[in-house]
């Protein structure tokens, strides 16, 4: 097949992203994780750790200007999660929210994390809620990024599973055929500030889809059937949220934003006007500004007597 586009070579790939900071660590099931734990330079052992989880073909490079921004005060773990970076497929082939969630848990086990803030960005952001609500007790508090899983139908009443599933890369992915320029072109119609689309930053996506065994991860994923939360299930968490969304989301509308806003009963939403599907990146001073103040509110309500 001419137009067929290979994996990238592992090692190669770990080379090039899985630098320092970089650390892989074995979970239960034989997963090998790639993360990244970094935190304040006196190792304050009290300083609040926050894991921050990244969306559908992203990787923990996502994160980047959050945690520049964090690290001095607190200890920041950023992870790619099953079929997605440096981590790869998963050993079961299972891509349920189950094992997502398992991985967490098992991850901030490894970690010796106790408790924590949790974070996600569009598919990370479901599966920060699907944490929330196998271990609630472990949180203290929750960070919602242009979040998937509301129960929002777009215009045509296609679920945004089906919408995702339909965009060029995950066609073309289906085909085994992944150019550059689709890659390009399904990023550009995310955002709305394309300064963010560097060179660099589409390979990386471009690299990382093609790491062995993550194309076909993707097509099993999207294959595996995904449930909407419910309004009760969501209202039973009380735990602080923080809800942050571009105001022209072409891939997961505001209205899921005002869904979670409407049924978390401890919810700071926040929205901003002109900025697409990646906020923590399109609008990073903006959006680091609001969680910093929302991080020391939190810090302060926990040491209140």
């Amino acid at each position: 097949l001419m137009l067929r586009t290979p994996d990238t070579d592992a090692a190669e790939m770990q080379d090039k992203y899985g630098d320092e900071p970089s650390q892989f660590v074995e979970l239960a099931d034989g997963l090998t994780v790639h993360y990244r734990d970094e935190g304040p330079t006196n190792a304050n052992p009290d300083a609040p750790a926050i894991i921050l989880l990244h969306g559908s073909t992203a990787d923990l490079h996502t994160w980047q200007m959050w945690v520049d921004a964090l690290r001095e005060d607190y200890r920041v773990v950023r992870f790619d999660q099953i079929g997605h970076g440096l981590t790869g497929p998963d050993p079961n082939g299972d891509y349920s929210l189950e094992s997502f969630v398992s991985d967490i848990d098992e991850l901030a086990d490894a970690l010796e994390l106790d408790r924590f803030i949790l974070g996600g960005s569009s598919m990370g952001g479901a599966h920060t809620i699907g944490y929330a609500l196998a271990h609630p007790g472990r949180l203290d508090g929750i960070i919602l990024v242009g979040a998937s899983g509301a129960p929002i139908r777009r215009e045509g009443g296609r679920s945004i599973v089906l919408t995702l599933a339909q965009t060029p890369v995950i066609n073309q992915v289906m085909a085994q055929i992944t150019p550059r320029s689709m890659i390009e072109s399904s990023l550009s119609k995310m955002v709305t500030n394309e300064d963010i689309l560097t060179d660099e930053a589409i390979d990386r996506y471009w690299e990382l889809l093609r790491y062995p065994g993550n194309r076909s991860a993707t097509i099993t994923r999207f294959g595996t059937p995904r449930t909407a939360f419910e309004a009760d299930q969501v209202a039973a968490l009380d735990i602080p949220s923080l809800i942050v969304w571009g105001a022209e989301d072409p891939l997961i509308p505001v209205a899921s934003g005002r869904w979670y806003e409407e049924h978390l009963p401890n919810a700071t939403y926040i929205e901003y006007p002109g900025i697409g599907h990646l906020p923590h990146e399109e609008a990073a001073e903006a959006t680091i500004g609001d969680l910093t103040t929302w991080l020391l509110n939190l810090e302060l309500a926990n040491q209140a007597p």
